[in-house]
């Protein structure tokens, strides 16, 4: 399977992302700089964290006039797999590939640290090796704050596109569990056609062994034993 792994001027963590899928998940990558135009062929594309173009005016905000971004847009857009993890989701948002907004924290202060999830959905092609059982996996961010209208939350209920909620240890869903404020608990969603994806937390994060942690590695088994 080819990824294609998503380089903007500012991205931190898209060579974490390559070391998993590279050397961890023994599959072809790619680097997609910015400026490309040609996908090179991938099978899926993810959009890594950091801080793309600086995080001016909003995450996300400027990234998505990328050139590289009407083409990802198309790809999405023909069922094509696009994931975007922390800056990436934030992407994706602003793209309109994905509903909501991410805010600044509640706190107004940057987090770092391991967070629980709960699986909501495993009805997804980065999520059913997933069972009931919480996950731990990293947050790093100052914009992570899920929030999207009355209306559109009850949309992603209703279509089953909520795949991950902020959690205790012991799975149970609590306000002093959210690390953000995210309207909901909510960590990660995806769109109505189940092929763009989008997560706060670092699942690259928590996929070797060498971590004491591989909670994030059952998502890329998740891709392979869906799509290879």
């Amino acid at each position: 399977m080819k990824f294609g792994v998503v380089v903007f001027p500012g991205s931190n963590c898209d060579m974490d992302m390559i070391y998993v899928l590279e050397k961890i998940m023994k599959q072809d990558v790619v680097k997609l700089w910015h400026k490309d135009t040609n996908l090179k062929k991938v099978d899926f594309i993810i959009l890594p964290g950091g801080f793309s173009y600086g995080d001016y005016l909003r995450s996300g905000a400027i990234a998505k006039f990328s050139p590289i971004m009407n083409e990802i847009i198309g790809f999405a857009n023909s069922g094509g797999y696009v994931m975007g993890i922390c800056n990436g989701f934030q992407i994706l948002t602003e793209s309109g590939l994905l509903p909501g907004a991410l805010l600044h924290n509640t706190s107004h202060k940057f987090i770092c640290k391991n967070t629980f999830l709960k699986v909501v959905s495993t009805n997804t092609v980065v999520t059913n090796k997933y069972n009931e059982n919480p996950i731990k996996i990293p947050v790093a961010h100052a914009e992570g704050r899920f929030f999207a209208n009355k209306e559109t939350l009850n949309s992603l209920i209703k279509n089953d596109q909520i795949l991950f909620k902020y959690c205790e240890k012991n799975g149970k869903i609590t306000d002093q569990a959210n690390p953000n404020g995210s309207e909901m608990n909510i960590a990660g969603i995806c769109n109505k056609d189940r092929n763009v994806f989008g997560m706060m937390p670092h699942p690259e994060r928590a996929a070797d062994d060498s971590l004491k942690n591989q909670d994030g590695k059952l998502l890329f088994n998740s891709i392979l034993n869906h799509i290879v």
